[in-house]
């Protein structure tokens, strides 16, 4: 019997604390999913790490619930004991202490709750229906002229599209199409508005837009109807509702969704700046564009009047008078006798004969050849006047780099008697060496002597 006991014993699988706690932990989190719970916060804590510790409860139970850093600090409210919220959150155990408790990842208000878990089921479900789709929204126009925004015509939203707007792209027409934005009245309106804007198709673009405000204030654009209504619009829409951190169906529905209303205003039209540098750019690549295409047909016309003058139209004019003249003495000869014919011929050498009178001529060429002679003698005047200056110059230059202006300083230049070679240091010479050495005023031979 004392072996029988002693081999149970062997077979125990023995678990500490820790482990236990450890393979509950396990459990817990691999059994259940993240979990919705409701219920009312109290020993709500958050020590100096940033973390929220708290415990939620009903009339019969509680759970104590832990929210880490950063999520605790998201929060877009200050959650106080007796608050009733709705958590998300997956169930696991504290092993340090053996306590069940929920790891808390989102919270919210209580009064939320139902809107929000409504907000998930019509957003799947028009996911799933494919009005979310990438491939089905439209590209905003490039200059948008005329825009339409849907919005409440007193709110700060739409004050600040038409600031911004203003500042940047003066030449946009806004048109607001007033609807309320927020209550049960505003969904119907705002599709009314979108339809009548589709079938009117007077603006390249709508603007749905309202401020800030919690969910339940922007309830209006998570509306089907309204989802539905966009997703049909004739026109793109441009969606900026709340803030940066706000997210509505319209906005996922929407060919644009802008995260302010300024923003969306700067995403609708351009800025009027970059447009004037684009158009300076484009300014002067034109004016460069045009003073090619001149110098081009500039060229092109200097060539042709080089064909034109190496064809001679004055000689071709020429032959045709000629032959003009011939046809009209032919037709005289015709009308009239021959002497006539040759006393009109007379005549008219006479004439010719006066216009080209030798004395003239001779008169007009000798006035020619003198003003000619003229300029002639005055362009050689100056020619040489020029190259004497610049004989000047380079003389002054010459003598300035002249090794004979070194020589009347007192240098002296030796040479190799025998090769002729420039003498440049004492390495050179032997003893006897016959040198010539050249002075300022003269030449004298040298001959080395060592010791």
């Amino acid at each position: 019997m004392s072996d029988s006991s002693n081999m149970s014993l062997g077979k125990r699988e023995v678990l500490t604390p820790s482990a236990l706690n450890r393979l509950v932990r396990d459990l817990l989190e691999d059994a259940l999913p993240l979990i919705w719970i409701e219920g009312e916060l109290s020993n709500v804590s958050r020590p100096g790490s940033g973390h929220l510790y708290f415990t939620l409860k009903d009339s019969a139970a509680q759970v104590r619930c832990a929210m880490f850093k950063p999520r605790s600090t998201w929060l877009r409210f200050k959650p106080a004991d007796g608050m009733h919220v709705l958590a998300r959150g997956r169930v696991s155990l504290y092993e340090g202490r053996g306590e069940f408790q929920l790891l808390v990842e989102h919270l919210e208000e209580a009064g939320e709750g139902a809107l929000r878990r409504e907000f998930e089921r019509l957003k799947a479900q028009l996911a799933a229906e494919g009005l979310f789709a990438a491939e089905r929204k439209r590209a905003l126009p490039r200059f948008a002229r005329r825009i339409g925004a849907i919005t409440s015509p007193s709110g700060a939203a739409i004050r600040d599209v038409l600031s911004v707007i203003a500042r940047r792209f003066p030449l946009a027409v806004v048109e607001i199409l007033p609807v309320p934005v927020q209550g049960r009245e505003a969904p119907p309106a705002i599709v009314a508005a979108i339809k009548a804007a589709s079938l009117a198709r007077r603006h390249d673009v709508l603007l749905l837009t309202r401020g800030g405000g919690s969910l339940e204030d922007l309830w209006a654009f998570n509306d089907e109807t309204v989802a539905r209504a966009i997703h049909a619009s004739a026109i793109p829409i441009v969606s900026a509702i709340g803030h940066e951190i706000d997210f509505t169906i319209a906005d996922f529905v929407a060919d644009l969704r802008a995260p302010t209303p300024s923003a969306a205003a700067e995403l609708l039209v351009p800025d009027a700046a970059d447009i004037e540098r684009l158009l300076a750019r484009q300014r002067g690549r034109l004016v460069q564009r045009v003073s090619r295409k001149l110098e081009t047909v500039a060229q092109k016309l200097d060539h042709i009047a080089g064909r034109l003058q190496a064809q001679r139209p004055q000689a071709r004019l020429a032959r045709a008078d000629e032959r003009a003249s011939a046809l009209e003495r032919r037709l005289l000869a015709i009308m009239r006798s021959a002497t006539e014919i040759r006393a009109l011929r007379a005549a008219r050498l006479r004439a010719r004969l006066a216009v080209q009178d030798p004395q003239v001529l001779l008169a007009r060429r000798r006035e020619r050849t003198r003003l000619l002679g003229d300029r002639l003698r005055a362009a050689v005047s100056r020619s040489a006047e020029r190259k004497a200056l610049r004989l000047g110059e380079l003389a002054r230059t010459l003598n300035a780099v002249s090794p004979l202006a070194t020589l009347d300083r007192g240098y002296a230049i030796l040479f190799d008697r025998v090769s002729a070679r420039v003498v440049r240091s004492v390495a050179e010479l032997d003893e006897d060496s016959a040198l010539r050495a050249r002075l300022a005023d003269g030449e004298i031979d040298l001959r080395v002597d060592r010791d």
